[in-house]
């Protein structure tokens, strides 16, 4: 059976008590983590995931909470002698950003004993990884402020949301959204579950867009500042009952049977 493992629910700004936002897909064919900011090795320690059990990393886009902790990840895969290929899915754009960001790391290819296989996304194209896993990257409004911004034409802001389909479920990752439109990028498909992020977009949006419509099997809230979670509690407290069973305030650690 397949599992999600909350490595770190955390938003952008650092806790003491949850790491940076990530998680893992675990099922008996492969293990894909989703994102990996900064302090990822550590976070992965605490959650007793080995390094060597990860076959893939699938990043959402490149803010530091998200992406930064990869070099530090590879080191530790190189200092514990891993061979098998990493695989790396990120949108096509910043494909080599990755590359270089190692590169300018001093992690060259023929240095680090393993390979690491880049798997360009496009936008609405279906990408399956084995029979368990697959999935489709969609375009949200995360970065399209800092688009605007006339000296950086030349720089990508590609920022996904995904559909996943692990075995026979659907999961709607929103990762960094940038409105509650965002949250309609899969609408009409099936959602099993919904893990939301809750710092650029407020929980009421969220509840309110999806009492109005089908409700996912459940909503997994996630990308938490502490200054946010009790806050957040009491608002799900007040909720009525139909709604409060169907919302999990993640922590680290969790763990979900899918």
């Amino acid at each position: 059976m397949a599992e999600l493992i909350f490595i770190g629910t955390s938003s952008g700004k650092t806790s003491l008590s949850r790491f940076h936002s990530s998680f893992l897909i675990s099922t008996s064919s492969y293990n894909l983590l989703i994102d990996a900011g900064d302090g990822i090795s550590k976070a992965l320690l605490t959650q007793q995931v080995s390094y060597d059990e990860i076959d893939g990393i699938l990043f959402s886009h490149l803010h530091p909470d998200h992406f930064t902790g990869l070099a530090a990840l590879i080191v530790q895969m190189k200092m514990i002698e891993r061979k098998k290929t990493l695989d790396v899915f990120i949108n096509s754009e910043l494909a080599d950003v990755i590359r270089n960001f190692l590169i300018h790391s001093y992690l060259f290819p023929e240095r680090i004993g393993f390979a690491i296989e880049y798997h360009p996304l496009t936008d609405n194209v279906k990408f399956k990884i084995n029979d368990d896993i697959s999935f489709i990257p969609r375009q949200n409004s995360h970065l399209n402020s800092v688009s605007k911004l006339g000296n950086y034409k030349s720089r990508s802001f590609s920022s996904s949301s995904f559909l996943l389909s692990v075995d026979d479920k659907n999961i709607h990752y929103t990762s960094d959204v940038g409105e509650k439109n965002d949250l309609q990028l899969f609408r009409g498909e099936t959602i099993d579950y919904l893990i939301s992020e809750v710092t650029h977009i407020k929980p009421e949006d969220i509840i309110t867009y999806f009492d109005r419509s089908d409700l996912p099997g459940q909503i997994i809230l996630t990308h938490i500042s502490d200054d946010v979670l009790i806050p957040l509690q009491k608002f799900i407290l007040a909720l009525p009952e139909h709604l409060k069973k169907s919302i999990i305030i993640a922590s680290d650690g969790l763990k979900i049977k899918l």
